[in-house]
């Protein structure tokens, strides 16, 4: 579905990648996992074209895009789940949801897209009404990766879903992202929480310094001793 070819991305004269590659299929949960400073984000940034790659190849569904706008990207199907939730706080719930499907592609559709968005999360049908700034971090994390789902998405980019919350809405959080995959909406998942993050993930891939060093299946990777040590306190 995605495919990242020896990416390398620069702000000014710093370079942040180095010769990313990587791969997501149909209907699959990947897991990007590093340190801060490892340079997740910004493989986000440059595959949604927020930042364009000095070098390399994106493509997605066969057609590349890493000279694309942002609003072309989201409307081919990515959407961007950002880490802080990033919600119009001011904006109702509904308000909010309705931004996300400000594409070209989602928008006549918005009503249908957001009764499937309530019955995948009815907590916010009922807060429909309520200003987002209003609820707790569990809730507001509900209602951005609702948002992310109103644009009709192939591909989530989930960006520190769980950063903030509390073990047991994070347990919610992981739940809600199992359901996309079993909805075909294939999942990257960046996120501190490795352990959990490996559970659900079908694959991961390992980055620091700006470059991946390693990949596997999720139980190859949870069984290496280099990633029980620097992430799992092994």
């Amino acid at each position: 579905m995605l495919s990242v070819k020896h990416v390398s991305t620069f702000y000014g004269k710093m370079q942040a990648l180095w010769d990313v590659s990587l791969d997501i299929g149909e209907a699959e949960v990947v897991a990007l996992i590093g340190g801060n400073g490892a340079g997740k984000t910004t493989l986000l940034k440059t595959i949604t074209g927020v930042v364009a790659p000095r070098s390399g190849e994106i493509t997605f569904l066969g057609q590349r895009i890493e000279k694309s706008k942002s609003h072309a990207i989201v409307n081919l199907g990515i959407s961007l789940i950002p880490e802080g939730r990033k919600l119009f706080g001011q904006m109702s719930v509904l308000e909010n949801l309705e931004m996300g499907a400000y594409c070209t592609r989602a928008w006549s559709q918005r009503w249908g897209t957001l009764e499937e968005v309530f019955e995948l999360l009815p907590i916010l049908r009922m807060r429909q009404d309520q200003i987002s700034s209003t609820m707790s971090g569990g809730e507001q994390q509900m209602v951005a990766m609702g948002r992310g789902l109103m644009s009709k998405p192939k591909l989530c980019l989930i960006d520190e879903p769980s950063s903030g919350l509390g073990p047991l809405v994070v347990e919610d959080v992981f739940q809600m992202i199992k359901k996309l995959r079993t909805q075909g909406i294939s999942v990257f998942l960046i996120e501190q929480n490795v352990g959990q993050t490996l559970e659900i993930a079908d694959r991961g891939y390992v980055m620091e310094n700006g470059r991946i060093l390693l990949e596997g299946p999720s139980e190859e990777l949870m069984r290496n001793d280099q990633i029980r040590k620097a992430y799992l306190g092994l």
